[in-house]
């Protein structure tokens, strides 16, 4: 359906302020929100009611609607219990925006990669080389971070160069353990620690005393005893024993905000409440890591 830059824009506005009114929608709110003569919006609305894209709603508290085709002609997906992908401008939150669509225009480029976000809500307020951020998204906690370049009113969309972009992987950190689990008796040494550690080629163990895991002994903790001289120390001196911990079926982005909360480097990982292993910062890093 071929459709004029105003109708786009009268559509485009249509939709989103019912979706922030929740409501028919007074042709007066389209003309403010386009900048455009009430009696220009009025006359477009008839052979846009004529193609079937808005219906009317009367008595005082009526106005317009948009159909079930306006959404296919705009290709805005109707989602009944959408999630909210925040938009931010320079820094700040922009309070009744959400991205409905990130696409990327120069992904061949070797020195340049541009985007463009499809946004529900009224981006008039953006301006060239505003500071814009999408994100995080609800399934890969995607947040891209960009300079505006452009803005295109009649498809809602800013066209932007992308300065950073940072995704976290949706796979349960389970996935990330060794199925082999290594551990440190509490009673050991330092030297019989660090030797387990370095043949595994691990930062960090459960330490184990009984069959029960008692706390957590890493490189640093190692090194912090070794310096201070205090060689001689068991492991159950010196280990973590304030034990935290994640369930292993926890998503990646889940576990980076407990490392976070936690102001910790290791957490221990457990299935079925029984430890399965140790997931380090160093780790995480690891697995972000694009080769």
């Amino acid at each position: 359906m071929e459709l004029t830059p105003i109708q786009k824009e009268i559509l485009t506005a249509l939709v989103n302020l019912y979706r922030k009114h929740k409501r028919a929608v007074k042709g007066e709110m389209i003309a403010d929100v386009i900048n455009r003569n009430p009696g220009t919006v009025r006359n477009q609305m008839q052979p846009l009611k004529a193609l079937g894209l808005v219906e009317g709603v009367p008595g005082p508290k009526g106005g317009y609607k948009a159909t079930g085709i306006t959404y296919q002609v705009l290709s805005i997906d109707q989602i009944e219990a959408e999630a909210v992908v925040p938009i931010f401008k320079n820094q700040q939150l922009v309070e009744g925006l959400t991205a409905s669509e990130i696409s990327f225009t120069t992904v061949r480029h070797p020195d340049t990669c541009n985007g463009i976000i499809r946004i529900l809500g009224d981006i008039r307020e953006f301006d060239t080389d505003d500071i814009v951020q999408v994100g995080p998204t609800p399934v890969n906690k995607l947040i891209i971070r960009g300079k505006v370049i452009g803005r295109d009113d009649s498809s809602n969309a800013l066209l932007f160069s992308i300065i950073e972009m940072v995704s976290l992987p949706k796979r349960p950190i389970k996935d990330y353990v060794s199925k082999k689990t290594f551990t440190i008796p509490a009673n050991g040494t330092i030297q019989e620690a660090a030797r387990i550690l370095t043949r595994n080629n691990i930062h960090g163990a459960p330490v184990e005393d009984k069959g029960n895991t008692v706390g957590i002994v890493t490189y640093t903790d190692i090194g912090k005893t070794l310096a201070s001289g205090k060689v001689n120390l068991k492991i159950k001196e010196i280990m973590s024993k304030d034990i935290i911990s994640v369930d292993g079926n926890t998503p990646l982005h889940g576990v980076v905000r407990v490392f976070d909360e936690k102001k910790i480097s290791m957490l221990l990982v457990t299935e079925d409440n029984k430890p399965i292993g140790v997931i380090s910062k160093t780790d995480v890093l690891h697995e972000m890591v694009i080769y």
